[in-house]
């Protein structure tokens, strides 16, 4: 039996997440590079690749783990959250379709510097304990 078999769900359920996010971010990159060429929607394209990437990192950390994968879950929610509500608000404001909410884009950022530092912290927790 591999680690993989053992990765809880909620794990899996990030990278399904990632992936998603990763996807969305190549479709808002292709659209702002051949129909929208604002710089605003190129801006949500790059968050979304770049912290797809970054989720499945810190989802792989939470599962290598062993004393804080509770802090590596948590960051990786975080970040997910945080981006989408970034891109997704930014997106809606290029593309003239309104707003998620009021500001929900600054809220967006926040809560993804907050997920950094969630990584910060899980990363110190793991080196102190190991």
């Amino acid at each position: 039996m591999s680690r993989f078999d053992e990765t809880p769900r909620a794990d899996l359920g990030l990278a399904v997440a990632a992936g998603l996010m990763g996807a969305a971010g190549v479709g808002l990159a292709a659209i702002a590079a051949h129909r929208l060429p604002t710089p605003a929607l190129a801006s949500a394209a790059q968050m979304l690749m770049v912290h797809a990437v970054a989720v499945l990192a810190v989802s792989a950390w939470a599962v290598r783990s062993v004393h804080a994968a509770g802090w590596w879950r948590v960051a990786a929610r975080v970040m997910l959250l945080g981006v989408a509500l970034f891109a997704g608000d930014v997106a809606l404001r290029a593309f003239e379709a309104g707003q998620l909410f009021a500001k929900a884009a600054p809220i967006g950022g926040s809560l993804t510097i907050l997920s950094w530092l969630l990584v910060a912290v899980a990363a110190a927790v793991d080196w102190r304990r190991s």
